[in-house]
């Protein structure tokens, strides 16, 4: 399912509401949900009838996967992106449920399989109105019980808004028809993200302080602007810029944080001499204390001094601001300032005009007005939003057409028409559809999950079929559990995987019965022990002579030593806890946790996956990276792999908890501890040399100490 809880790529914002769909899953497992009932789910749960929130919460699976969302301003590097998007659902869907690499035939026909690529192109139709996002998942009842509510207060705000609005709207027509009257008190160039000067007479000064009375970009934002370069020029024959560091002098004021990057925004980047890098300011003031005090009469401040785009909206700068020096750093005088400055755009002019006209009772009505907002947005906020959950946004606008089949994969060079049609290399197994064009996105999803399910469809039951297989053997009876196709693995036993499809379809689509046919089977309850005549010919008994052994997976090696340690915390469902440290400015960051406390405790299925995140010990044992749909994991032997089992402050914990369990569920008595050890970690007693092993480490060393080297052996953590 590729399911990860952030978006990955340059940014990876971490995403918050996408663990209902975790939930959905684990529950529809639970719950022996019909395996056609799923994928019409995972597909168009969100147009099914009647309407069912659960369901809804399905249909994330389409968005469950990485997507970018820089936000690119170019048109075809923004057609890009999308198309790299539906890519990945298109691929995703194909290879889960009909292991086909349907994305071969982006750019071309398949090379290998009979998939055109008027048939991506189908699908490219089928998914163009899904869009990433969250929305509102509610049940009717739920939503006209939370709309009683809500309307009424929502009406009154509107009401006081459009009433305030309109007062607003008459204050700035007054000041606009006076235009020219007030334009008269502007004589001076606007400012510059370039360079703005300002001269006044010589002044001795040991604080300079620029204050913000407006931002370019919102001019009712005083608070935040951003200074590459501040100069603060001497009144001498030959002047000096004495703001520089290197000069003595020292910056401060609040700046934007990053976490693990401190003082990326910091004031010292206005007075480093350097441009490119620029201080955030976050409380609308930057002050310059000089080394001594000096006669100045001239700053230069900017931006954007040396930038190609100035107007790029990540070099916002002052609109108004004062230009204050003092002696002391409390008494401050105004020496410069730009109220005199022609308006920067629009918007500043009527902001300007706005507040110069504004009367005092004008002013009091609309504090009122404020007031009564406030009050009616409290009780607005004390009411419970509906959920958000992430299971996209469906932009109907999107799916209107027409589609072109993209020459080479580029939406720049668009071919012939694409309709919205099932597989042309399946239909002569299962009945085709074709959709008109103006047929409805969550119409074209749904028949595309009515197709896939079909009885007639043979792929379908024997992918899932072979995942079954592949879950409980640790290897497929197609060894290649999303690519059925030319290039993929061939079935070892191919009359077994048409039965047990065929099962799939008599047991209506259900998990449970299946899973009892396969680990009631001899196959499944045959020894794994080992046979050298049997190895020769078939040594990595794929024809499955005795049952593989297999490692735990990480989340289960993670779980297991919770479980013996007696501190797994057995709650389902929910947000889920994470075993990093989250930071987030333009892009996140993910540092893995040294000590992980009892909030995590949980089972691993919840840890809150970050794409692209390292978590010691669920990494070193080939847990994937939820970037990509992996079909079939990864089982390497490391290093690693020892030392943080051995050293991590995780296991150092799970020996302590597990031997104060020990002791306290066992007694005293060294031997029922040992005992009790092997029950709970091997289920089985210990031989008797291996008492006499234990007794002496923990003679020698403690209890903890045997603890900690039974959370290190394999026989732990392999299933024989």
């Amino acid at each position: 399912m590729r399911f990860g809880e952030s978006n990955g790529y340059e940014r990876n914002v971490i995403i918050n509401n996408l663990w209902p769909f975790r939930d959905y899953v684990i529950r529809s497992l639970n719950e022996d949900k019909p395996f056609d009932q799923l994928l019409r789910e995972h597909l168009a749960g969100d147009v099914l009838k009647p309407p069912q929130s659960q369901a809804e919460i399905g249909s994330a699976f389409l968005v469950a996967g990485p997507y970018d969302d820089v936000g690119n301003q170019d048109p075809a590097q923004a057609a890009q992106i999308r198309a790299d998007t539906l890519d990945e659902m298109i691929r995703s869907t194909g290879e889960a449920f009909l292991g086909l690499t349907i994305g071969c035939s982006r750019c071309h026909d398949h090379k290998f399989d009979p998939i055109l690529q008027q048939d991506y192109y189908a699908l490219y139709a089928t998914f163009a109105a899904v869009r990433h996002g969250s929305r509102v998942v509610a049940t009717v009842a739920e939503r006209t019980a939370h709309d009683a509510q809500v309307k009424p207060l929502q009406q009154k705000l509107d009401e006081l808004n459009r009433t305030r609005d309109a007062l607003n709207k008459q204050v700035l027509q007054r000041a606009l028809d006076k235009l020219a009257e007030y334009e008269k008190g502007w004589p001076r160039e606007p400012v510059s993200r370039k360079g703005t000067e300002e001269q006044f007479s010589p002044v001795e000064a040991r604080f300079v302080r620029l204050v913000s009375a407006g931002q370019d970009a919102n001019p009712e934002n005083t608070n935040q602007f951003g200074i590459d370069e501040f100069e603060i020029w001497s009144a001498e024959a030959e002047p000096r810029n004495v703001a520089l560091a290197k000069n003595g002098a020292r910056a401060s004021g609040a700046s934007r944080k990053i976490e693990d990057f401190p003082g990326a925004y910091g004031p010292q980047l206005a007075i480093d001499g350097e441009l490119g890098q620029r201080f955030l300011a976050t409380d609308g003031s930057l002050v310059i204390e000089l080394a001594q005090p000096t006669r100045i009469q001239r700053v230069y401040f900017s931006s954007a001094r040396r930038e190609t785009t100035p107007d790029h909206s990540k070099f916002v700068f002052v609109a108004d601001y004062r230009i204050e020096i003092s002696t002391d750093g409390k008494q401050w005088t105004e020496v410069a300032h730009g109220r005199d400055r022609k308006p920067v755009n629009g918007k500043h002019r009527d902001h300007r005009l706005y507040q110069q006209e504004l009367t005092d009772a004008e002013r009091e009505q609309l504090d009122q007005f404020e007031k009564d907002r406030g009050q009616t947005a409290r009780q607005l906020s004390g009411i419970a939003p509906l959920p958000e959950i992430w299971v996209g946004q469906r932009v109907a606008a999107e799916a209107k057409g027409p589609f072109h089949v993209f020459l080479g994969g580029s939406p720049q060079r668009k071919g012939g028409l694409a309709t919205v049609a099932s597989l042309n290399s399946l239909k002569e197994t299962v009945p085709a559809y074709e959709l008109k064009p103006d047929a409805a996105e969550g119409e074209r999803r749904l028949a595309l999950a009515e197709w896939m399910v079909q009885a007639k469809n043979p792929l379908t039951p024997r992918v899932l079929a072979n995942r079954l297989w592949h879950y409980h053997f640790g290897v497929g009876i197609v060894d290649t559990p999303s690519d059925f196709g030319y290039m993929g693995g061939k079935p070892t036993h191919p009359e077994l995987l048409d039965w047990l499809a065929a099962q799939v379809l008599e047991k209506g689509w259900k998990w449970k019965p299946l899973h009892k046919l396969i680990m009631l089977s001899q196959t499944y309850r045959q020894s794994s022990d080992f046979r050298p005549a049997a190895a020769q010919v078939d040594g990595d008994a794929r024809l499955l002579w005795r049952f593989p052994p297999r490692r735990l997976s990480a989340e289960e090696v993670r779980d297991t030593m919770l479980t013996v340690a007696g501190k797994l915390d057995k709650r389902q469902g929910g947000p889920g806890f994470r075993l990093y440290r989250f930071m987030q400015d333009n892009v996140c960051t993910y540092v893995p946790l040294d000590k992980h406390g009892p909030e995590t405790y949980r089972r691993a299925v919840y840890h809150q996956n970050a794409r692209a995140s390292v978590v010691d010990l669920m990494t070193e044992f080939d847990q994937p990276d939820c970037a990509f749909s992996i079909s079939k994991r990864a089982s390497t032997t490391t290093p690693l792999q020892a030392l943080t089992m051995l050293n991590h402050q995780f296991t150092l914990d799970m020996a302590q908890f597990m031997a104060q369990r020990i002791t306290h569920d066992a007694g005293p008595n060294p031997q029922d501890q040992i005992a009790y050890a092997y029950s709970v970690s091997y289920g089985r007693p210990p031989t008797p040399d291996e008492t006499a092993a234990c007794l002496s480490v923990v003679k020698q060393h403690g209890l903890p100490a045997l603890c900690r080297v039974l959370l290190n052996t394999s026989e732990l953590i392999y299933v024989p």
